[in-house]
């Protein structure tokens, strides 16, 4: 068989996070407000709190070589490259109740969490 006739099959992969409907809202919410430069929201895990890495999601303006990008009905949501291996298999929703609201992970990664919630460990 010669070069030309080589075919490669790829497969999509799943998302490395997978969001609820609540977590897509709440990202088209945050991109209908959103600064005029952004171009999505990204999901990043840095060092901080008690137990070594918390969740953190900002606006992005510019896409990044090694970051995972999920695209959304309401926008895209960016995985930092270096924190995929921390949230591989995570469920990201947003939860809102009289006193809090907030994206909330189910991070099956995640081996303990500090009390206060604000950072977990892997």
């Amino acid at each position: 068989m010669s070069d030309d006739q080589t075919t490669v099959k790829t497969r999509q992969l799943p998302a490395a996070v997978t969001l609820t409907p609540g977590a897509e809202a709440r990202i088209a919410n945050l991109m209908a407000k959103a600064p005029e430069d952004a171009i999505g929201v990204k999901l990043s895990t840095p060092r901080r709190g008690c137990s070594g890495l918390a969740y953190s999601v900002d606006y992005v303006t510019e896409e990044v070589k090694f970051d995972e990008k999920i695209t959304t009905p309401g926008g895209v949501l960016y995985i930092d490259g270096a924190s995929v291996l921390y949230l591989v298999g995570s469920v990201m929703d947003w939860v809102e109740d009289d006193f809090t609201a907030g994206f909330t992970f189910e991070n099956p990664n995640a081996k303990g969490a500090c009390g206060c919630g604000e950072s977990f460990m892997v």
